[in-house]
């Protein structure tokens, strides 16, 4: 047990926008740990901010399964390169009309 203090945060639902592949890896990564996607989000962007990776050797090797699993080739050399495309039912409903 850890005799380091417990931080209270107030914490705020949003509605982050993500890629698909990118949040099944990030959801199937988080349960692997038994956390929530939440926690494993901000444990990330803490890390990130201090210019420090937040992800173990085992862990990459984990993430590297979880994205051939869910077919995510995406990489970072993509983060300024994604385009929305429209979502399937509503490319569904434009070819029916």
């Amino acid at each position: 047990m850890t005799d380091d203090p417990k931080l209270l945060v107030e914490r705020v639902q949003t509605g982050v926008r993500i890629e698909k592949r990118i949040l099944k890896v990030l959801k199937a990564f988080a349960e692997y740990h038994d956390i929530t996607l939440g926690d494993l989000l901000e444990g990330i962007v803490l890390h990130a901010f201090d210019g420090k990776t937040p992800f173990s050797p085992a862990s990459l090797e984990r993430i590297q399964e979880l994205k051939k699993f869910y077919e995510l080739e995406l990489d970072s050399s993509a983060s300024h390169r994604l385009k929305e495309t429209k979502p399937r039912a509503a490319r569904k409903r434009a070819a029916e009309k």
